[in-house]
């Protein structure tokens, strides 16, 4: 029988599946790749298995020239053709692989390169919801207060219901200077709210440094926002800049980053983890384990904190583990628990089905898939940081209660405007705070809660957050570092 277009690329892809066991060489968290060794794309011998491949293989073409043949309206080929890729990816419940047509894969490149314009957040397909991973550092999702776990349920006013991830990101990017309204549910949040995000360019920049004295001791920190293809030379270049100033602490804050490329956090964890240790193991899909080490003689003389949160996944947990592993303190909250690998494999029409290849563990042997990196101290941040936005349609009045108030409460507190109570009830102390909030913001002093007062105390709310005002998790690290 003739092999269809279909037939070849499904024979290719499942070839794929079953002979992509080979070596790992720089295989890399997400980024495009170089395709596989020619040897890994032929399906080898007659054996049983390739047998049955090619008997599976005639049903789908028969259901191929089925449709194409009988079906009450035209379809083309291509049409067909990716609609079976991705309902074969849908099968394997894997959020991480999926199948990216060329206009999604130039967009996927651009994003890997830190140079893209939409909103700045990574994205991930959880039990049929799209959730937020983490927004990117000064991105406009950041400045709009999205938060690691809030779910999209709608843009524009539309669902994403029964949507893939690529189209549901498709329908959020867009160019410098538009607007895209979210609906999002939080956590904790009784009500979804909607947030409307002007697009932008997503900053480039990935590692952020600064000092600050500790008990008489000069202490740096580097902030990693990502892991994308320039993050290690800047991450190198501004620890040995630091080291040259004389610092006698560091800190590695890899909150919020969602992670990125494998070996960039190989080129930073080179710096760090000895050669008596594995800084990662790989373990491809047979089992076997293959450790990485580096050629490192010892670890730094000085002591390290990690800071991570439930933003912090994929390349931002190799990271913790390995320094946690160590021995060294990591402070914050539990990560978000993402352990496998993927590879960027072409299809040669400027498509690519993105694939889990591997697993990757600590340097113990440790798998944190779905259960994250638990940090050696669990150290919240302020209430206030986990408060949402609230959308007022009639003020809220002294007197009355609800989740708003109690929202409005906290965010109050957070901004030091004493509201007397945070449980929801307002009261005439939560009155009087109103009132000092609207004063000192040059607005109407009603007392009341309306739609102007609650965005502003939003807006300054998500300003103190950005600008570290109260970051109990930093404050730890470098509390704890000397210990």
């Amino acid at each position: 029988m003739k092999l269809r277009k279909l037939h070849i690329v499904l024979l290719f892809i499942l070839a794929l599946a079953i002979g992509l066991a080979g070596g790992y060489t720089g295989v890399k968290l997400a980024q495009k790749t170089t395709p596989p060794t020619e040897q890994s794309m032929k399906l080898g011998g007659e054996t049983t298995a390739n047998e049955a491949i090619t008997q599976d293989m005639e049903k789908v073409d028969q259901a191929f020239r089925l449709i194409k043949e009988n079906y009450l309206e035209d379809i083309d080929d291509k049409q067909l053709t990716e609609g079976a890729i991705q309902g074969m990816l849908s099968t394997l419940e894997d959020p991480y692989s999926s199948y990216m047509d060329a206009e999604t894969m130039k967009k996927f490149n651009e994003q890997i390169e830190s140079s893209f314009e939409g909103i700045g957040a990574e994205v991930n397909k959880v039990d049929d919801v799209l959730s937020i991973v983490a927004p990117v550092k000064d991105s406009p999702a950041e400045k709009a207060g999205l938060r690691p776990n809030d779910q999209v349920l709608k843009v524009d006013g539309k669902s994403l219901e029964g949507l893939s991830q690529n189209e549901s990101v498709a329908k959020i990017r867009g160019e410098k200077g538009t607007e895209v309204e979210l609906t999002i549910r939080r956590a904790g949040v009784a009500e979804p709210f909607k947030v409307t995000i002007v697009r932008d360019t997503i900053p480039q920049e990935t590692v952020y440094s600064k000092t600050k004295n500790v008990d008489g001791k000069k202490t740096g920190i580097l902030e990693v926002t990502n892991f994308s293809e320039r993050t290690a030379q800047e991450f190198n270049e501004q620890l040995t800049k630091m080291e040259d100033d004389g610092i006698e602490g560091l800190v590695i804050d890899v909150r919020g980053n969602p992670g990125g490329l494998l070996n960039v956090i190989e080129d930073i964890l080179k710096q760090f983890v000895p050669e008596d240790m594995p800084y990662l193991q790989v373990e491809d899909q047979k089992g076997n384990k293959t450790p990485y080490h580096s050629d490192l003689k010892e670890k730094k003389k000085y002591p390290i904190s990690v800071i991570i949160d439930e933003g912090s996944a994929s390349a931002s947990e190799i990271l913790a583990v390995a320094m946690k592993e160590m021995g060294y303190d990591v402070v914050g909250q539990p990560s978000f628990g993402k352990g496998t690998i993927q590879q960027a494999v072409p299809l040669g029409d400027e498509s690519t089905i993105k694939l889990t290849f591997f697993k990757w563990l600590s340097p113990k042997g440790k798998w944190i898939h779905e259960k994250g990196v638990q940090p050696t101290i669990n150290q919240k941040q302020p209430e206030y940081y986990y408060t949402s936005p609230v959308e007022i349609k009639e003020p809220l009045k002294q007197d009355q209660t609800g989740d708003k108030i109690k929202n409005i409460q906290v965010m109050l507190q957070g901004l030091d405007y004493d509201p007397g109570r945070t449980d929801g009830y307002f009261s005439i102390e939560t009155k009087q705070a109103v009132i000092s909030f609207q004063q000192d913001n040059d607005l109407p002093t009603s007392g009341e809660i309306d739609a102007q007062t609650a965005k502003l105390i939003e807006t300054q709310v998500i300003k103190s957050i950005r600008d570290g005002k109260d970051d109990k998790q930093l404050d730890k690290a470098l509390e704890e570092v000397y210990k």
